[in-house]
């Protein structure tokens, strides 16, 4: 969806070379385009961009517990935490590697993890390298891809 259209207008405007033929994308690529959204809003501290493809009744859950049930209530929370400075500060390196499930052909689960860096505790600490896995449930409704729930989970380093 997102990503034949991408494909598809960087061939018809001479953007992508080698475009001598219709491109097309697999069901994992559809699937996968969701999370553009989400890291390019994280990137750029823009909530609104964040939470684009989450479904209305999304259920979000992070790292840290917290959970929230619905799209305007994780609006709510993601504007809140692209505003605390510690919390943004350092960069996520890309995902590790990321894993596809179809449980059925509209029910896919996304696996993806990624590393944090550079960001810090309350006090301007840096903390340690952060892994972080994501596990999304996304659903086809009315064509499209949405995101219906997403748990984020870190698991503290052992001693």
């Amino acid at each position: 969806m997102k990503t034949s259209f991408l494909i598809g207008l960087a061939c018809s405007s001479g953007l992508l070379a080698g475009c001598t033929t219709a491109q097309t994308s697999t069901p994992e690529q559809d699937a996968l385009a969701v999370l553009e959204s989400w890291n390019a809003g994280w990137a750029e501290r823009d909530a609104e961009l964040a939470v684009q493809d989450y479904a209305d009744d999304i259920d979000w859950t992070n790292a840290f517990g917290d959970r929230h049930q619905g799209k305007d209530a994780l609006l709510e929370a993601l504007t809140f935490i692209f505003g605390l400075d510690f919390v943004m500060a350092g960069e996520s390196e890309g995902n590790e590697y990321q894993e596809v499930r179809f449980l059925s052909e509209d029910i896919a689960l996304i696996r993806s993890k990624l590393t944090r860096t550079g960001q810090q505790f309350r006090s301007g600490e840096v903390r340690p390298d952060r892994v972080i896995d994501h596990l999304r449930v996304l659903e086809r409704r009315n064509g499209e891809w949405v995101i219906v729930s997403h748990l984020i989970s870190q698991a503290e380093q052992r001693r």
